[in-house]
């Protein structure tokens, strides 16, 4: 379904109005920025960097964890004093958050500064809503409980010219019991693979040299006919392996990544495009959230500990350098200090990377939700920082190993954690975040570094000559 902006709304004639895009969560919401920005864009807004000095703020949230929830309320409640100065003010919410209903009758009774309430299924009429606020000065709120069919032809303001972000698919049908996406991003609706490659052949043409493929699962990509999505099976056409040996083949194109995988779902196929594809990099986050089978059935997972250490052996076999990454959970209803040793013992089994830990937080609406045997706060931060110690050491005994290698780095600009402006940050093929001495002109390139220490959470090196 393509769809062209109509270019004679009141937003043609707003002048050169500002906007401010506040983002939390994954990198789905942050692509969805970027097409609301891009929108905005077309309709002659621009950009600002400071939100107080912008005449139209966008909150795009996250409903995945608590700590986002929070942070969220808390800088809803910054916009009043925007609003108080400025009638003329609009101020927008938008995202996972605004799929659930007691969280749009919160904004609605507490927070009357918000004009536009809008969720993630039609985020491609962003424009007409605005358009509406403004023109009829009314508040709005439009959010639908179910995606329809998957819009095209969008516009997108990049946060880079040379990577991108590129959504092959949306919703989940995995229903983890922990977990709200399902609720909020709808069933499993699949791009078709020509619009996917013909984004990246665009992409390519315009400067990315680097894409990473978005999904809540990309894994089942192709698997559900929902809302008339392509389906591999019916169409005998391309499953994610088959997207991803297509895209190998771009011209120009040099680095392709993903996420998120399923483990449920990971493919001897898509392991054996590690060993084909000389542009699929060698990382893979590959979320476990548990080492202990009790749990994870508790969550429903539908795999199993065992399952999942057979799964990482095939990648290093397929990619014996592979960087794994994941996702680990402490604190789920029912877990034991033996359910927590499986974990801390897994860990130790796949040697990650790096790992995203998360204290278990009660997700409204959730069948977790209603779990009587909670665990106790205090136990969960004991258990939690006794994880978050031992993957900090793996991952800096990790990064030592990479003294005195030669890594390929794509430069992403001055590092954000050095102030002397001489120091540049990119990223490895496996993620890596390096920091080296050289000029911003080099950004966007991809630059051989010498690494000459590998830290806890980075890499430092030299540009090779």
């Amino acid at each position: 379904m393509e769809v062209t902006l109509e270019k004679d709304t009141i937003l043609e004639k707003s002048g050169n109005k500002k906007y401010h895009i506040i983002t939390f969560g994954c990198q789905m919401n942050e692509h969805d920025s970027e097409t609301m920005a891009g929108m905005l864009n077309e309709k002659g807004f621009e950009a600002e960097e400071e939100r107080d000095q912008a005449d139209i703020v966008i909150i795009n949230t996250c409903s995945v964890r608590e700590n986002a929830d929070k942070r969220f309320f808390g800088t809803l409640g910054q916009l009043k004093k925007i609003k108080e100065k400025n009638p003329e003010f609009v101020a927008c919410v938008c995202g996972c958050m605004m799929q659930q209903q007691h969280i749009i009758d919160q904004v609605k009774s507490k927070y009357p500064w918000v004009d536009l309430v809008f969720g993630t299924h039609n985020i491609h009429q962003f424009p007409q809503l605005l358009d509406n606020v403004i023109q009829e000065r009314k508040k709005i709120v439009d959010v639908w409980q179910d995606g329809g069919a998957i819009v095209e032809g969008l516009p997108a303001k990049r946060l880079y010219d040379f990577k991108a972000l590129v959504n092959i698919m949306y919703g989940c049908n995995n229903f983890c019991t922990y977990c709200i996406v399902p609720y909020t991003r709808g069933r499993e609706r699949s791009r078709r693979p020509e619009e996917i490659i013909k984004e990246v052949q665009e992409l390519v043409e315009n400067g990315a040299k680097e894409i990473t493929l978005l999904g809540q699962n990309v894994n089942s990509y192709g698997v559900s006919k929902h809302e008339d999505g392509y389906c591999a099976s019916e169409e005998k056409g391309m499953d994610f392996a088959d997207l991803i040996y297509a895209l190998n083949e771009i011209e120009g194109l040099e680095r392709i990544r993903f996420m998120t995988s399923h483990p449920k779902d990971l493919s001897d196929k898509l392991i054996q495009a590690y060993r084909d594809c000389d542009k699929l990099c060698h990382a893979i986050h590959l979320p476990v959230q548990s080492g202990s089978d009790k749990v994870l059935k508790r969550m429903n997972r539908k795999y199993t500990k065992s399952d999942y250490v057979t799964l990482i052996e095939k990648l290093r076999a397929a990619a014996p350098d592979i960087a794994v990454t994941t996702d680990l959970i402490v604190g789920f209803p029912g877990e034991t200090e033996e359910d927590f040793q499986e974990t801390m013992d897994l860990i130790e089994k796949v040697r990650y990377d790096s790992a995203f830990t998360f204290i278990y937080s009660i997700r409204k609406g959730t069948p977790a939700e209603e779990y009587e045997d909670q665990v106790p706060e205090e136990v969960k931060h004991d258990r939690f920082n006794r994880l978050l110690e031992r993957m900090n050491q793996i991952s800096g005994e990790i990064n030592k190993t990479y003294e005195d290698t030669v890594q390929k780095v794509l430069v992403e600009g001055p590092s954000s954690s050095k102030k002397d402006g001489s120091t540049l940050a990119g990223r490895t093929e496996s993620a890596k975040l390096v920091n080296f001495q050289g000029s911003e002109a080099l950004t966007g390139q991809i630059v051989k570094v010498k690494i000459t220490e590998g830290k806890q959470f980075n890499l430092k090196g030299i540009l090779e000559a």
